[in-house]
């Protein structure tokens, strides 16, 4: 059965118009983005929506009617506890909830399967039950990585959607404009209201040759975010384009899309091609695939843009996959890009450990059919000849249908004999829910994940974090140390022999079809009204949300104290960690106590110890905020460039609203991060001046003129240093006349709720 096909049928019936329509406006030819973008100014069944028009890249905001919402079980806690509140009775678009963030890695996948569910019982029945009520399928524990399920049941191509998760962008792999927000966002949606976006600039990146030897698709985004780096892709969507973008499985294509967010963009995507009709044709879904190959020449680029790029793009990228070599990326940020050529120069001159304790090869960027095929092909040969890993060795298989599938085919068997251990159908050590024994000293892993900040995979922040393919994964692996290039080196087999490793090979697609998971997948009730949802007031991982209040403007920004001023790197992960702090993803008031914890303070260079100003006293960062809101003082935040890099998790935006804070005032910031801050009734604001970062003393008290807040308009801070010297800091903002409607209101949702109930 197809996955919500009459929606599907909807947003083809309407998008050769659409396309054509706006083609007619603009006057040119057309890239892909811009035909989805244009094809998604109205709902899918083409009633009233938004009104056509020429709108300026990464200037103008626009109204779009996504198709589909897709949450993980971390962010989906609050973004239904959010709809909840909204008092609306059901989603209005399809909508799917996965359980995939809260199982820990540990022992094996049955017994860490087992686990989670009864640790985590009290949670899947309040997702469980919410979905079952609104109108959400629900996709239960084990089932598998909401961006490989994604993939596999309801992307595609030609159609958007948006996603609590930044790796939304996953679907990017079969055609679709797939975006990563906040659970606020997806409240929107699901609520059945636009959802904004500010037009994006697009960045072109043609494709040429194919791959060889040992290069894999992950290396092409390992490439890219080496020269765009994590800010490159800010405010653009990344177009992929050129005859090497046929010459990639559509799972390949996933794997590129996905960490795409890795450099910032608000998505990823290629173009439909056969590729992408094969894997809708092997997850039964060629009702889709026929649609689409009737509407084919609107789900591409159109022609004149590739011959002349420059004239569409807002940049330009070409990348040969003929010369393209294997990179490693990292440690401590994902775009450190190191082809493996020079990567043992570069162990040995940064003295970086080159003895690996673990290699990990999963995630939701690489645990598809094809690359576990890959990897197993080389631990075939490995095991013919001698070798096992030489380390600790984890596989996640992405969904339960790749896991039964490989079960099958054999793959899973030739890996466990080699060493591997396998885990659940879940993000597992990518977000940090790894139970690591031992290794807390200086050490090195190399893993086929996305995000490597410090202390993100296993708590410890002396851990090296490497970037691969699962392909480069394996071959250090069995060479046991980053300073040998198994390409062209030999690695050592368990009688002291000198081996040399062949090039991977595999199948892109299982040749018996897909293991269909069965019993994942539960339909939510036909009507709802009738489920009660109930949380426990004395819960510990649930609470209800009470609404933010709406802001005194003359009064609330005066006397403002400083929380931290943040130095260097600020990704969500430091505002709001992960990790063991998952548990907490539904109770407000509990994971506020990780706020800011793994900030650096630039005036010590420690995490989490921050001066109060009200007794002088160095405590915790969340105490101290909580000390502030106690005594009726706000705060605010500084830091530098694209502060809130990284995951999607609005709780790192709902933490400092809850505890006091006004404003948060930087460099530059992350997408989505900056969005969340808004939706939520702070003040994201940027130096307009960034050398005034230093002008900010650790005494110092801020007043804000919040009440001039409008369009376009700089607001000034007030800085009264310790010494009664002051400072003026002019500020910028982002921020249009529905945003501050959201600002004045206290947050999006209440203005949602007050709508709801008239």
């Amino acid at each position: 059965m197809v996955q919500d096909l009459d929606m599907v049928k909807k947003v083809y019936a309407n998008f050769k118009s659409n396309v054509d329509a706006a083609r007619k406006l603009l006057g040119r030819p057309m890239t892909y983005t811009e035909k989805i973008l244009y094809a998604h100014l109205k709902p899918a069944n083409g009633s009233k929506g938004t009104e056509l028009n020429n709108f300026a890249r990464g200037k103008d905001y626009v109204d779009f009617f996504p198709d589909r919402v897709a949450m993980q079980d971390a962010t989906a806690q609050m973004a239904l506890l959010q709809f909840m509140s909204a008092g609306i009775p059901k989603v209005a678009v399809p909508s799917t909830v996965h359980c995939d963030h809260l199982i820990q890695a540990e022992i094996n996948a049955k017994t860490d399967l087992a686990t989670a569910n009864k640790d985590n019982a009290e949670v899947y029945e309040f997702l469980a039950n919410v979905s079952k009520k609104y109108g959400i399928g629900f996709w239960k524990p084990g089932a598998g990585i909401i961006h490989q399920v994604v993939l596999e049941n309801y992307a595609f191509p030609g159609g958007m959607m948006i996603g609590t998760d930044s790796h939304t962008p996953n679907a990017g792999g079969l055609g679709m404009i797939a975006i990563g927000v906040g659970g606020a966002d997806a409240v929107d949606v699901m609520a059945g209201i636009p959802w904004e976006l500010k037009f994006p600039k697009l960045i072109g990146v043609k494709l040429t040759g194919s791959l060889k030897g040992w290069a894999s698709p992950k290396d092409v985004i390992l490439k890219l975010a080496g020269i765009l780096t994590v800010k490159g892709g800010t405010g653009a969507i990344v177009e992929y384009f050129g005859p090497g973008t046929t010459t990639l499985s559509c799972t390949g294509k996933g794997t590129i899309c996905n960490m795409g967010a890795e450099i910032g963009a608000t998505t990823s995507l290629f173009p439909y091609d056969s590729r992408m009709a094969d894997y809708l044709k092997k997850t039964e879904r060629a009702e889709i695939a026929k649609l689409a190959d009737g509407l084919s020449e609107y789900l591409k680029t159109d022609i004149e843009v590739e011959k002349n790029p420059e004239k569409f793009y807002d940049q330009v990228v070409t990348i040969d996959l003929d010369t393209l070599e294997p990179h490693v990326n990292g440690p401590f940020t994902p775009d450190l890009a190191t082809p493996i050529s020079q990567f043992a120069k570069a162990v040995k001159d940064n003295n970086w450990p080159a003895q690996l304790s673990a290699a990990l090869i999963g995630s939701c960027t690489n645990s598809s059919y094809e690359d576990i095929d890959r990897v197993a092909s080389v631990a075939k040969q490995a095991a013919a000849q001698g070798i096992k890993s030489k380390c600790e060795f984890l596989i996640t298989p992405g969904s339960e249908q790749v896991r039964a599938t490989i079960e099958r085919d054999g793959q899973l068997g030739i890996l466990e004999k080699l060493g591997a251990n396998v885990m659940a159908n879940a993000c597992g050590p990518c977000i940090g829910q790894w139970k690591r024994h031992g290794a807390q000293e200086k050490n090195s892993i190399v893993t086929s994940f996305n995000r490597n900040f410090t202390a993100r995979n296993d708590g410890n922040p002396k851990t090296h974090a490497f970037v691969a393919s699962p392909e480069t994964v394996i071959g250090f692996a069995l060479a046991g140390d980053l300073s040998i290039d198994f390409t062209k080196e030999p690695v050592m087999n368990d009688k002291g022999e000198k081996v040399m490793l062949q090039t991977p090979k595999g199948l892109d697609l299982p040749d018996k079809g897909f293991v269909k998971d069965e019993h994942g997948y539960v339909a939510p009730a036909a009507d709802g009204s009738s489920i009660s949802v109930n949380i426990n007031p004395q819960s510990d991982r649930l609470q209800a949300l009470s609404p933010f209040k709406a802001p005194h403007v003359e009064n609330d920004f005066n006397s403002l104290k400083l929380l931290i001023k943040a130095k260097g790197k600020c990704t969500t992960d430091h505002i709001s960690m992960a990790g063991s702090w998952l548990k907490y993803r539904g109770h407000l008031d509990n994971i506020s106590n990780n706020l800011l914890i793994g900030a650096i303070n630039a005036y010590n260079g420690e995490a989490n110890k921050v001066k109060n100003q009200l007794n002088g006293n160095t405590g915790a960062v969340p105490a101290t905020a909580r000390d502030y809101k106690a005594n009726g003082i706000g705060w605010i935040v500084i830091g530098e460039e694209n502060y809130g890099e990284g995951s999607s998790r609005e709780h790192a935006a709902l933490e400092p609203r809850h505890l006091g804070g006004k404003a948060i005032i930087v460099k530059s910031f992350a997408r989505i991060h900056e969005t969340n801050l808004k939706k939520q009734g702070m003040l994201p604001l940027t130096f307009a001046t960034p050398a005034d970062y230093e002008k900010i003393k650790e005494d110092d008290t801020f007043s804000l003129n919040a009440k001039d807040l409008a369009p376009g308009k700089q607001l000034t801070l007030t800085v009264k240093h310790a010494d009664g010297q002051t400072d003026t800091i002019l500020l910028n903002h982002t921020f249009n006349e529905q945003q501050i409607g959201w600002f004045k209101a206290g947050s999006a949702l209440n203005l949602i709720a007050a709508t709801s109930k008239k």
